[in-house]
């Protein structure tokens, strides 16, 4: 079942065994820095913000996924389209029961990310950050973005509703922006 207010601990659990975990904690909105402000203080899909933000469009790469009955749970990193560079790293878990069949088959064949499949198929949605994260970037995490282990980055954990109905939980958290 899914619930209104996810947390980090709660969503790493659907992948327990995971080796790219990295150490956060949660913070105000307003103690994180620009462009991260900017970047997750919203209520928009990641997927449009990271593309503007790094003016190209991206692509998923689904590192491992997990599926009891309607519950679809998945972790993913955002590539941009151009040069390869990961800009994001996710974990989700969606209720499938309350996609039609066409968004549930295009979101488990994994090749399109989540927000361009919600979007494209114009599926009612609502998203609603709960918490923002300060995040110590783990080795492999860190090997993703192309930086040193230790490295701070922020995310966000969140739930996208399809009318009143919580459809997905998510984490997101961003590569650390060079300035």
């Amino acid at each position: 079942m899914l619930t209104t207010a996810p947390t980090f601990d709660h969503l790493y659990t659907l992948f327990p065994d995971s080796t790219d975990r990295p150490d956060a904690v949660e913070v105000q909105a307003h103690y994180l820095p620009e462009p991260y402000h900017r970047l997750l203080v919203h209520t928009h899909h990641m997927t449009v913000t990271v593309e503007e933000f790094y003016r190209s469009p991206v692509d998923v790469q689904v590192l491992d996924c997990r599926r009891n009955g309607n519950e679809y749970a998945r972790k993913i990193l955002l590539k941009t389209r151009d040069n390869g560079n990961v800009v994001q790293f996710g974990l989700v878990r969606i209720n499938l029961g309350v996609c039609p069949p066409a968004v549930r088959e295009e979101i488990v064949e994994g090749k399109t990310p989540l927000g361009r499949v919600l979007i494209n198929h114009d599926m009612l949605r609502r998203i609603e950050p709960v918490a923002f994260l300060r995040v110590n970037l783990s080795a492999e995490m860190a090997g993703w973005f192309g930086v040193d282990a230790g490295t701070t980055s922020y995310g966000r954990l969140g739930v996208i509703y399809t009318g009143d109905r919580p459809a997905v939980e998510v984490l997101e958290i961003l590569a650390p922006v060079v300035s």
